[in-house]
């Protein structure tokens, strides 16, 4: 017969592993709705922060200036906010997302002020509100912008290091539509193959960064970004 205090040992190790099961059971759950069938949620600020303040998952990285920024409900949405007063911040996570089986990326941003003067196309005004950067490879690379100045729907290269390519998607442009949540569908396969001409390579994104930045007008700009996911293809454009 076993001695109570072997009986005790017993029963803290059943609630240990009882314990165990269930954190990796909602750790299996999270993976479940991070990736279904036909999505793959990259950016669900639902989660929280970490103990560093930061939104889980994501590093920050600060080009010029320090940070501002917060994880709140706005609108009724879980959504990254980023303000910004002559700083350049982002953040940053790695991501696989193969293209050719999940092409659409969909994305909800708002825009509450523009940096004044930005316009991508010049290197002293290179300034916006919001970017969604996309990192094909170590050297190509896709990022869908807010732009204060350069028409909507413009696509051009952009500003980049040495044996780098970036180019550029003005989803959105000017003031009309700021201070509203605003969803945007784009099919970046399809864009990939028409900004790089590339229609029978492999292409995947690796790395994804949101940025806000008004260091060169030294101006300010304020934006949020929620729900961000890649989709199977369902009609975006």
């Amino acid at each position: 017969m076993a001695s109570p205090v072997a009986g005790h040992y017993i029963k803290v190790r059943l609630v240990m592993r009882l314990r165990l099961w269930n954190i990796i059971a909602v750790g299996l759950l999270a993976s479940a709705l991070a990736r279904a069938d036909d999505q793959i949620v990259t950016a669900d600020f639902s989660v929280g922060v970490d103990d560093k303040g930061l939104p889980r998952s994501w590093y920050l990285k600060e080009r010029s200036g320090q940070a501002d920024f917060s994880v709140l409900n706005c609108d009724g949405l879980s959504a990254l906010v980023l303000r910004s007063t002559n700083t350049s911040f982002s953040f940053q996570k790695e991501v696989k997302v193969d293209l050719k089986e999940y092409p659409i990326l969909s994305w909800k941003w708002k825009v509450n002020k523009l940096p004044k003067g930005g316009d991508f196309r010049r290197a002293k005004t290179d300034d916006q509100a919001a970017q969604l950067f996309l990192a094909l490879s170590r050297t190509k690379a896709i990022v869908y912008i807010w732009d204060t100045s350069a028409p909507q729907g413009l696509m051009a290269d952009a500003l980049a290091p040495p044996l780098m390519s970036i180019k550029v998607v003005v989803v959105r442009s000017g003031p009309a539509e700021t201070g509203k949540w605003l969803s945007e569908s784009r099919n970046v396969w399809e864009d990939y193959k028409r900004l790089y001409g590339e229609s029978d390579k492999p292409a995947a994104v690796c790395g994804m960064r949101m940025q806000i930045n008004t260091q060169h007008t030294k101006t300010s700009a304020e934006s949020a970004f929620a729900d961000v996911m890649f989709k199977k293809q369902d009609g975006g454009r």
